[in-house]
């Protein structure tokens, strides 16, 4: 059985010297050629850290020597799971201690670190494409966001499912300095970065379409066009009730019978006042033109 150890021991691949010092021998247990999915860090940019080897495992989980001489019973320094798992800020900072500057800086007090979240709520740094940063995948973000998920089955939405647009080119999952970490400072901002053509600034300005976008834009779907909240006139006379046009919302009664109302049948306020945006035509004060 002696003989057997020792044969065992020289066996084992070399240990960077500060794994050792440590107590770290991580590789004893999980070598780098185990068919286990989590040793597929080995292939990639976190696998090399510290030189790559048990040092790299040091990096992120500590040192871990107590784990080191009893990994049955112990957990390591900081666990990601899902035998063990540490609480999410000790978790989050050792991600932090390399990640903490680019799009990490807002983190601390953004929405997903108050809902108690970590870094490895959506994301796996062992598999060799990390799910949260595919292109084009949204799934890390619509398993927690199903609201919106159903939204984006609607017929007027953006494209998303294409993968032609991405949750993040609007949102910053780490956090901002904006309202539902957009990216931009302001809602208007945001969607300005692709609708540039409706910036202005403009002669007449509709103050509404100035102020925010979201007055009659739903933005991940809606079952009107142009993710429109509502139908015209219907969403225009929200507002405009008495101004150069009959103060009676128009509706359903206007349909059938004798006296359909053409605002109703086939027409839109958008039809005259095309220019709902604003207008920089000298005869443009109603957005007509």
């Amino acid at each position: 059985m002696r003989w057997l150890l020792l044969t065992l021991a020289l066996c084992l691949p070399p240990f960077a010297n500060a794994a050792q010092e440590d107590g770290a021998d991580c590789l004893r247990c999980h070598t780098i050629t185990a068919d286990v999915a989590v040793h597929a860090i080995f292939q990639t940019v976190h696998g090399a850290l510290g030189g790559g080897g048990a040092d790299s495992c040091v990096g992120c989980h500590g040192a871990s020597a107590e784990h080191a001489r009893d990994p049955t019973s112990i957990m390591p320094g900081v666990s990601f799971g899902p035998r063990w798992q540490s609480p999410e800020e000790e978790r989050t900072s050792s991600c932090l201690s390399c990640h903490s500057g680019g799009s990490a800086l807002h983190w601390a007090g953004s929405e997903h670190q108050r809902e108690g979240m970590a870094c490895d709520s959506c994301h796996d740094s062992h598999r060799q494409q990390d799910p949260a940063l595919a292109t084009g995948s949204q799934q890390a973000c619509l398993d927690c966001h199903t609201r919106v998920q159903a939204e984006l089955l609607l017929p007027s939405r953006h494209p998303i499912a294409e993968g032609k647009t991405t949750c993040s080119d609007c949102h910053n999952p780490h956090g901002s300095l904006g309202d539902a970490s957009l990216h931009q400072a302001s809602i208007n901002d945001s969607c300005q970065q692709c609708h540039q053509e409706k910036r202005g600034p403009f002669l007449w300005e509709h103050p509404p379409a100035a102020e925010d976008c979201s007055l009659c834009h739903r933005p991940h779907g809606a079952i009107h066009e142009r993710l429109l909240t509502a139908r015209g006139p219907a969403l225009c006379q929200q507002c405009h009730v008495a101004a150069f046009h009959p103060s009676l919302p128009y509706g359903g009664e206007g349909l059938g019978g004798g006296s359909r109302n053409q605002n109703v049948l086939g027409k839109n306020c958008l039809n005259c006042h095309s220019q709902v945006h604003g207008s920089n035509h000298p005869s443009g004060a109603r957005l007509t033109r």
